[in-house]
């Protein structure tokens, strides 16, 4: 196992300051929702770990995600027993713990991947539920680290989490790959489930075409079997369909449609079809929930650059917090869901160089909260 670059950052800022790389903010989740992010960050590594290359390391100075898996599953330890410690103890001092050291001593490279996924989602089960159980009286309570960094309980929560969240971030091409690959592999049973246009998501068309003009060129983000695209078109808009999933791009054109693979963080956006001439719109629908959290800021700033002045975004994406994972209807396969609350994401678009006009709720089919925003470009 080569050496990888020990990390010796102070990482406490980001009790005051989001993280920059993954997105997190620490003030945002509900202190007594701990337990249940906790839980839901644990659900992304057994899919990783199941992979054939979980442990071969994208370069020679970057954690497999097997190492990475390894790593979490300390974390989850470690601060089960500094929990456990500020919960019983006034100010403890706690034991420092060199992760980089326990990585090689312990030879993460060679660990069994069923097993460590097992072992992470039980460690991450019992400090899941220590915050669970937190008294309304001890979030409070203090503790120090060796290098003299003082935390509360509630405080050393949310640090907790950043760790989580920034390393799921650090394997996130692994997760997209395997949303993607769970899409490929059942893209005929997805078109079929989803080719009612509903009542919400008519409206949601409706709204779209008002706004950006009958004859418009859009770019569709995540057209899967290309419902939304033929409904508008259907209207007089002039769409290019695109998508992350050779499934779905091959099952277009199958049908004779136009359809490119197309990964809006990577790949170019330039239209084909009007080489130099920015889209009029962007419709991206339920497919932008798949993105990291820390990548949907340059997403959504590459999108607008695509787009003319004036020009017209529909988003529509889970709301929540954290990310999750599903096997729900037709994709029985899992696949990652990032959520976004309607200050979080109104924040990120309105960054990237959009403003939003319109913002509005709505309720799927399993009882989840979608949020939809309009906005044009600045």
């Amino acid at each position: 196992m080569s050496a990888i670059e020990p990390d010796t950052k102070d990482w406490t800022w980001v009790l005051q300051h989001p993280c920059p790389e993954c997105g997190y903010v620490a003030e945002d989740p509900d202190r007594t929702a701990l337990g249940d992010l906790v839980r839901g960050n644990a659900a992304l590594w057994p899919v990783l770990l199941a992979a054939p290359d979980a442990a071969a390391r994208p370069g020679p100075d970057v954690w497999s995600v097997l190492e990475y898996a390894c790593h979490v599953r300390d974390v989850q330890r470690v601060f089960s027993e500094r929990l456990a410690l500020m919960l019983d103890q006034d100010d403890p001092l706690f034991a420092n713990w060199d992760q980089d050291e326990t990585a090689v001593a312990e030879r993460y490279d060679l660990q069994a991947p069923a097993v460590v996924a097992d072992e992470l989602v039980a460690a991450a089960e019992t400090v899941a539920a220590q915050y669970d159980a937190v008294p309304a009286d001890a979030w409070t309570r203090s503790g120090r680290r060796s290098n003299g960094a003082v935390f509360t309980v509630e405080t050393l929560g949310r640090y907790h989490l950043h760790d989580l969240v920034h390393h799921a971030h650090d394997v996130r091409d692994a997760a997209a790959r395997a949303t993607r690959e769970a899409y490929d592999a059942h893209a005929a049973a997805y078109g079929a489930a989803t080719a009612h246009l509903d009542d919400a998501v008519a409206h949601l068309r409706e709204r779209f075409v008002a706004a950006v003009g009958t004859g418009a060129r859009v770019l569709a983000i995540g057209s899967g079997p290309g419902r939304d695209a033929a409904a508008l078109e259907a209207v007089g808009l002039s769409v290019r369909r695109t998508d992350v999933s050779t499934g779905f791009v091959e099952l277009l054109r199958a049908e004779g449609h136009e359809a490119d693979v197309l990964d809006p963080l990577t790949d170019g956006l330039d239209d084909p079809l009007r080489p130099g001439t920015p889209y009029d719109g962007v419709w991206a629908s339920a497919s932008l929930l798949h993105v990291a959290r820390g990548d949907l800021p340059l997403v959504l700033r590459r999108l607008a650059e695509a787009t003319r002045d004036g020009g017209v975004l529909h988003l529509a994406v889970k709301e929540g917090t954290g990310e999750g994972w599903s096997t729900h209807g037709s994709v029985t396969a899992p696949r990652r869901f990032t959520y976004w609350s309607e200050n979080g994401l109104m924040a990120v678009v309105e960054a990237a160089g959009w403003h939003v006009e319109q913002r509005g709720y709505g309720t799927g089919s399993r009882g989840e909260r979608w949020l939809d925003l309009l906005a044009r470009r600045r």
